[in-house]
């Protein structure tokens, strides 16, 4: 037990308190990772077998790293883990238990654009018009049921407004459609084990047995059925270890709730609780402003971070006139610590809270010349290109996979056209077909073209075809063919542009993909190859070793850490969010996002603010962020210390109001300038200003109740962004929208 000795004596006591209920409350740069690693390396040493231990990890990448490191404390035996995310674990608990729900265990994951495109093609089908009703906000409210495990049955009973009707006939054809195409969506791969151990006890116990001790990593951030399930499955032996930190719970808009880890201990009476409070990563100045920032929260487990690390640089703010010398600004200061620091571009982390805030960034970057990647783009499988291969490889998996055949059914064209393909539909939701199977019938389909007719079948012969060489060739042999023969490579390689060709070394790069991953392992299969794709998330791709500054958003950037960090947006309305700016659970959330991005800086942490940002189509004038109030002067320099006090003194001559006291619910768009350039004339024919404000509920004539989250432009251009009960948000022009103030 020499690893021991590598660890602090908080460290040790979470390693070593192995029976019973156990919550580590683990700051940040506290060694929770390995702590986590060493507590599972522990528990194989005293002799409980690999097989026996479920860890629960956040993302898959995490769970390899760690996966490695023990296997170097405890040798081979601990190849047998049961490790890896909610999702994956359970999973592959699914791909064995699955037909007692009545699934195949070739059933297909969707990810999210699967699930959006199938919740468009339904509201088609039901003549739900997408541009009243936003699928992105129904696929949304679908998630949330699940997270709170409402059926669909149950969902549409409790519809109260014509949205959340509408939304209910979605929620249960949405249902239907992926029983009947053996797919399962992200939130059914926790829901569906939920069914399945409450309708087969049987199962349940077999499972309950199997796992004698469970540890859950960034417990905070789990939602409801998750809690339900490790509650579940630790009932019996309740060696459950959960190790997270409240004030890094940051996704409550996935359905993450704070109040698992703030509870805990209303579950188990006999809980044993740790709180590992040193940091080991940032400098005393860093570490506490982030201190003094989560004080300012309610909801939180108390704990006092302390560091032995130097006291470190004071933080610094660039206060910039708007997006773009935001950008130029900190390019400037890249390229100032690199040299000062003598540190890499990898080094550098440049943090927001919206995906839209890159832009501006990137076009400093490019302009510069420096490289830079970004966490959260898109994907790698989510590129079109990768994803219509992935779907020809998906149906010969899943042969009942009808979102996979209607996205390659005319790709490469075939001469398939909309009404082919809604003739197919309905031929085969007639006859209880799959898609797939109708095509195979597609003589007896009345209207179709006999080019229709004979392009249906060429797809089916060959599907039929791979399905059973699936059987005869190798996993890379299969796909490569399968992949040549549709003529995609081809295709793309024959536009030679350079997007096309682009495009084509991406199907390339899946392809070697493939290759790769059976080479690994040794039960590689196409199944598990598509299995492992759908569940990768954003951070899993991040490649520590490319040197370039990394772009994300604050919801990315957890588990990170970088020598230089640079936050932007520290401005009402940005961070925190419009939508954050009336609800304390909703501000306190946006303050832990805040911390969360504080505590990922080592050495230096830079945070910055513009006068003026394009939002919404207009130029909107920003207000400096409350949270800069909460950050103590002496921690910072001078620009962020006369800031606070130059917008201090024109609230308070403004608007006899000062924006950054604790529990503002609301601020004034008439305080917003904080540099000494003259303001602009907000004043208009109505004084929407006193009439409308942030959090102020209103009426309109076809909308009907909502929320204003949102204020921009000046004048007559004004714009109010609306949450509507019955609609969602809406961006309306105030001089024409006649909202009534309720």
């Amino acid at each position: 037990m020499s690893y021991l000795s590598e660890l602090n004596p908080k460290q040790i006591e979470a390693v070593k308190a192995v029976e019973g209920p156990v919550m580590v409350v683990a700051g940040p740069g506290s060694g929770k990772t390995r702590v986590l690693t060493y507590r599972i390396a522990h528990l194989i040493q005293i002799g409980v077998p690999a097989y026996r231990i479920l860890a629960l990890t956040f993302t898959n990448k995490a769970a390899s790293e760690m996966k490695e490191r023990i296997v170097k404390i405890v040798g081979e035996k601990s190849r047998q883990l049961w490790m890896g995310t909610f999702h994956s674990v359970f999973a592959r608990i699914l791909r064995v238990e699955c037909e007692l729900l009545g699934f195949g265990r070739n059933f297909t994951i969707y990810d999210t654009a699967d699930s959006l495109g199938l919740i468009k093609n339904i509201m088609n089908s039901l003549g739900v018009p997408q541009q009243q009703y936003n699928p992105q906000a129904i696929r949304s409210r679908i998630s949330g049921a699940k997270n709170q495990m409402i059926g669909p049955t149950e969902y549409a009973a409790q519809a109260l407004d014509l949205f959340a009707e509408k939304t209910g006939r979605v929620y249960a054809e949405y249902d239907r459609r992926l029983r009947q195409h053996n797919a399962m969506d992200f939130d059914d791969l926790l829901l569906k084990p939920i069914e399945l151990f409450q309708r087969h006890k049987k199962t349940l116990e077999k499972y309950r047995d199997l796992f004698r001790f469970v540890l859950i990593d960034e417990y905070q951030d789990t939602n409801r059925t998750q809690y339900v399930l490790i509650k579940t499955i630790a009932e019996k032996y309740r060696n459950i270890c959960v190790v997270g930190d409240d004030a890094q719970s940051i996704y409550a808009f996935r359905g993450a709730d704070i109040r698992n880890i703030l509870d805990f201990q209303n579950d188990y009476s006999d809980l044993k609780t740790i709180r590992l409070e040193q940091n080991y990563r940032s400098t005393k100045t860093i570490l506490a402003a982030a201190d003094h920032l989560i004080k300012h929260n309610q909801d939180q487990i108390s704990k006092s971070l302390w560091t032995e690390n130097p006291e470190g640089e004071t933080i610094t703010l660039l206060s910039c006139d708007d997006d773009r010398d935001e950008g130029n600004r900190i390019v400037a200061r890249v390229f100032d610590e690199s040299r000062r620091l003598k540190i890499d571009l990898k080094d550098f982390a440049i943090m927001y809270r919206t995906n839209a805030q890159s832009r501006s960034l990137e076009d400093a970057l490019r302009k510069n010349s420096i490289p830079y990647i970004i966490v959260g783009g898109i994907e790698f499988y989510q590129r079109k290109e990768v994803k219509d291969a992935l779907a020809y490889l998906r149906i010969v998996v899943n042969p009942q996979d009808g979102e996979s055949f209607l996205r390659i059914a005319n790709y490469p064209v075939r001469g398939l056209g909309a009404a082919s393909l809604e003739r197919l539909q309905a031929f085969a939701a007639e006859r209880n077909l799959s898609l797939l199977s109708a095509a195979g019938k597609a003589n007896e389909i009345d209207g179709l073209s006999q080019r229709a007719k004979v392009s249906f079948l060429q797809l089916f012969d060959f599907f039929t075809k791979y399905e059973k060489l699936k059987r005869e060739i190798s996993l890379t042999e299969l796909s490569r063919s399968m992949i040549e023969e549709t003529g995609m490579l081809a295709l793309l390689k024959d536009e030679a542009t350079a997007e096309s060709l682009e495009r084509w070394q991406n199907v390339q790069e899946l392809l070697s993909a493939l290759s790769e991953f059976a080479a690994q392992r040794d039960d590689a299969t196409l199944e598990a190859f598509l299995q492992d794709v759908s569940l990768v998330s954003a951070v899993d791709n991040l490649d520590p070793n490319r040197n370039a500054v990394t772009l994300m958003t604050l919801h990315s950037a957890k588990g990170l850490e970088y020598p230089v960090v640079f936050i932007t947006g520290l401005e009402e309305g940005l961070l925190p969010l419009y939508n954050s700016s009336l609800d304390r659970k909703e501000i306190e959330e946006e303050r832990r996002l805040f911390y969360v991005g504080i505590t990922r800086a080592m050495t230096k942490l830079y945070l910055s603010t513009a006068r003026m940002r394009f939002r919404y189509g207009e130029t909107a004038y920003q207000s400096p962020s409350r949270f800069l109030e909460e950050i103590p002067d002496e921690l910072t320099d001078e620009l962020v210390v006369r800031t606070k006090r130059l917008f201090k003194t024109r609230a308070d001559e403004r608007s006899g109001k000062f924006a950054f006291d604790r529990g503002a619910s609301e601020f004034s768009p008439k305080a917003a300038a904080f540099h000494s350039d003259p303001e602009p004339d907000y004043e208009s024919d109505i004084d929407a200003l006193e009439l409308l404000k942030i959090g102020k509920l209103v009426e309109h004539s076809d909308f009907g109740q909502g929320k204003i989250i949102g204020l921009s432009g000046e004048g007559d251009s004004m714009k109010a962004v609306v949450d509507f009960d019955s609609v969602g948000r809406k961006n309306l022009m105030l001089k024409y929208a006649r909202l009534k103030v309720l």
